[in-house]
């Protein structure tokens, strides 16, 4: 009779130890990350340095002079961010294909010989290699270049992303841990960088010329396991994460795309229809990711606050960013931070908004676009270190990542951190200065006469 007893008792035991078993062999830590600063003080892109890159297209009217320094003055851009080689030296018509690896060797290169310095792990540990760069696509493959370079092991599992735009990072990232539900105590390395020096846009449409404004040379390599003996040295456990697609929707769709203008000038077009695209693709996101990182009290609250808000904007048939993110959704009931894309000042002020952060929460995102610009899929890394070097990061802390990018894309994770941080990274010789007491941009000043209205009589 004992045994009849036992026998269910045992099959729980089992099943339960199974569970446990396959849990821990999904979980994704992140061990290191490295972003990118050059030695080269001769890229950097400030308000000279600019100007002579834009007087350098003689296709520009007053009109675009005027359009550029609008939007340069509002961009949230600083005086500090890198450009591509090619386009400090005024290359950037007639770029080559030897330019276009420097450049990526340069970033890629410079950031896995820091990281691996840095967690003494050796190449040959390797055993997940991933590489999202959107706009450069060789053949072979940039990771058959890293692996070339490092001589990785034969085995190893690699994988080379295209055309995932600035959210492609934390699509790595999904990638790695999809990965780790069938390889255990493994390592993975994840690449996050942008071909800039190629596609820096030589003509005057103005929905093109933005891309040139925020984009600028940066980004970030990490390194991830599912290895539980290392848990130990880790900084960050991922706990969820959650992508999200708008593509079907043709606005959201064509509202951030590569093409060419009417007289062949490839480039990256944004349009106003972005913000519109992001605000919904967020909200979508929202309905999936909440339930995963809010207690239910929480949840409860806001899903009968959604109702009357609902109601409200059918009556008044609100079409605003901010109304379709949803007002009063308070995800400071199970996040401590907020690392947002930096996009640009529009897309920060719109999530901001929406979200009801503070400037306190912002402030990592404003930092990162005003010192290194938008970096496309790195640039959540810059946020990042910047909340390290702040030395905001305490055990137990749960980070919010939000990332949009191209197709049109959101995708979200959250992250605890495993261990008080206080490295100051790639922020170590600026962060001091940080928050600085403005973030007015010098084109204002120094080229505010485009604005005169003598000058609409004059051809420059």
């Amino acid at each position: 009779m004992a045994l009849l007893y036992l026998l269910p008792l045992f099959y729980i035991i089992f099943h339960l130890y199974k569970w446990v078993l396959q849990k821990r062999g999904q979980c994704c830590y992140m061990l290191a990350y490295e972003c990118y600063k050059p030695c080269d003080e001769t890229r950097r892109l400030d308000t000279e340095s600019c100007a002579r890159v834009v007087w350098r297209n003689k296709k520009l009217g007053l009109e675009e002079y005027r359009f550029l320094l609008k939007n340069m003055v509002s961009s949230g851009i600083g005086e500090e961010t890198y450009g591509p080689r090619n386009v400090v030296e005024g290359r950037e018509e007639s770029p080559s294909l030897a330019e276009a690896f420097s450049e990526m060797d340069e970033i890629i290169f410079d950031t896995l010989d820091k990281l691996f310095a840095r967690t003494d792990i050796s190449p040959s540990e390797i055993d997940v290699l991933v590489v999202n760069v959107s706009l450069f696509s060789p053949a072979p493959s940039l990771t058959s270049r890293i692996i070339n370079r490092y001589n990785l092991r034969n085995d190893i599992k690699a994988f080379n992303l295209s055309g995932m735009g600035c959210s492609a990072s934390v699509v790595a990232v999904d990638l790695v841990q999809q990965l780790f539900r069938t390889y255990k105590n493994k390592l993975a390395i994840v690449v996050s960088t942008e071909s800039m020096g190629p596609n820096w846009y030589c003509g005057r449409e103005k929905s093109m010329m933005l891309s040139n404004i925020l984009f600028r040379s940066g980004g970030c390599s990490m390194l991830l396991t599912n290895n539980i003996a290392l848990k130990h040295k880790a900084i960050l456990k991922l706990n969820c994460l959650v992508r999200t697609h708008f593509g079907s929707n043709d606005e959201a769709y064509e509202c951030c795309m590569q093409v060419e203008d009417q007289q062949g000038h490839p480039g990256f077009r944004l349009t106003k229809q972005l913000t519109k695209a992001a605000a919904l693709a967020f909200t979508m996101n929202l309905q999936v990711l909440v339930p995963k990182i809010l207690p239910l009290r929480e949840q409860f609250r806001y899903v009968i606050q959604s109702y009357y808000e609902n109601r409200i904007r059918k009556s008044t048939s609100s079409t605003k960013p901010e109304a379709v993110l949803g007002a009063g959704l308070n995800l400071k009931a199970g996040i401590e931070h907020f690392c947002l894309h930096p996009g640009g000042r529009a897309v920060i002020d719109g999530t901001g908004k929406g979200l009801e952060l503070d400037e306190y929460d912002l402030e990592p995102a404003r930092m990162a676009l005003h010192r290194f610009g938008n970096t496309s899929a790195g640039g959540l890394w810059y946020v990042l270190g910047y909340m390290e070097a702040k030395k905001r990061l305490k055990k137990g802390d749960r980070i919010l990542m939000i990332s949009l990018g191209a197709g049109f894309k959101c995708n979200n994770c959250v992250w605890e951190v495993m261990k008080d941080l206080e490295d100051p990274n790639v922020w170590k010789d600026c962060i001091d200065r940080y928050p600085p007491k403005s973030l007015a941009n010098p084109f204002q000043e120094r080229y505010s006469w485009l604005n005169d209205e003598y000058l609409s009589f004059v051809r420059l």
